[in-house]
């Protein structure tokens, strides 16, 4: 039955402090006028939800985490036929790749590669399983309450609906690419884009902070008296409590930083734990009641925020130093080259978990450690 519930906690723990993660992503994208096509609590698969704004929320099939789906943030140089194809296709409504290959006049692997970028920008719809062919659809159009109101307003027609996979006129191809290319992440500016990807950590880190205000500031603490011995309730101000996180925080970021130090990085390894002790300690914190659970929270809340700012791809800091590697080198990093570095940081993270997993085992069910 413990292991039950240490699953149980450690999955309600981490998945809500990944939602929370991908909540920055997001938040940050939206507030920057990039699409979102998706954000769900859960791994991608099967889900339910209703979309809104453009962006389709809700659950999915294995409740674990969480994802944002930013458009336009695909590695390497954009198909020179973006603008074409999505022309093209608006026309149509309904099209198979091949026809948008005779109709722009380009081979069926650019035609393909074009719509695939297409689809990831939010512009199109993708093949369903149902497709016997590689069919591709125009996006629903539904004009908002702002613009319909608008309109009223003006005395004028309110904007056009379309629905899903329904032909529509393309009077002006350059201004219908341009508006969907200024809502993808890709067409924003470095700081911008740099804002995007750190969002993730700032909520956590943010999100711990405030659960130590609230433990040390409005809950409170207690302490014990030097000179009688005494223990008695204390509280904080929220100064010194925001100062208590910060100062928790930095701590979490010299013990990150020492993995990076051949003297130290063994011991940081050893002292550190893989999912099996999060799920053990978990746990243990419920155990002690909610100052427990609090403040295992806001542990686990800043290390998985710190842990995010390594520069590893596939993980936000690894984003970000392929943003500067691009703004310094003025290049664009390949897709395949992209590919090769996250394989690689992967691989660093499963040899990791793996010490740090045997460790755990060690530790928690042999009592060897």
């Amino acid at each position: 039955m413990d292991i039950v519930l240490m699953i149980i906690y450690a999955t309600i723990l981490l998945g809500f402090l990944v939602f929370i993660h991908e909540g920055g992503h997001y938040l940050a994208a939206r507030a920057f006028g990039v699409r979102v096509t998706e954000f769900m609590l859960g791994l991608p698969g099967p889900s339910v939800g209703f979309t809104r704004g453009g962006t389709r929320f809700g659950v999915t099939a294995v409740p674990l985490g969480g994802y944002a789906k930013v458009c336009g943030m695909e590695a390497g140089e954009m198909s020179p036929h973006l603008e074409q194809a999505l022309a093209a296709l608006y026309r149509r409504g309904t099209a198979n790749m091949e026809d948008i290959a005779r109709d722009c006049g380009i081979s069926d692997d650019d035609a393909y590669e074009a719509l695939e970028e297409l689809v990831e920008w939010g512009s199109i719809k993708g093949p369903t399983k149902k497709d016997q062919y590689n069919t591709y659809r125009a996006v629903e159009v539904r004009p908002t309450k702002k613009q319909v109101k608008g309109a009223e307003a003006a005395m004028q027609a309110a904007p056009p609906s379309y629905a899903l996979g329904e032909a529509r006129p393309v009077a002006d191809a350059p201004a219908l690419f341009e508006s969907e290319y200024r809502q993808q992440y890709r067409a924003l500016p470095f700081w911008k884009r740099s804002v995007i990807l750190v969002a993730g950590v700032f909520v956590n880190l943010l999100f711990a902070v405030l659960l130590f205000v609230l433990m040390f500031s409005v809950i409170g603490y207690e302490a014990q008296s030097p000179n009688t011995g005494i223990f008695y309730h204390a509280v904080m101000s929220p100064l010194q409590s925001v100062q208590a996180g910060f100062s928790y925080i930095g701590q979490v970021v010299l013990m990150v930083a020492s993995l990076f130090n051949p003297a130290t990085a063994a011991d940081t390894v050893s002292n550190s734990t893989s999912i099996i002790g999060i799920a053990v300690m978990s746990k243990s914190a419920v155990d002690m009641g909610l100052m427990g659970v609090l403040q295992f929270t806001a542990m686990i809340s800043v290390s998985l925020g710190i842990m995010n700012l390594l520069p590893i791809p596939p993980l936000d800091g690894g984003r970000f130093v392929v943003e500067v590697f691009q703004k310094i080198s003025r290049r664009v990093v390949s897709t395949k080259a992209l590919n090769y570095v996250s394989a690689a940081g992967m691989l660093l993270f499963l040899s990791f978990f793996l010490v740090m997993a045997n460790q755990d085992i060690q530790r928690f069910v042999f009592g060897n450690w």
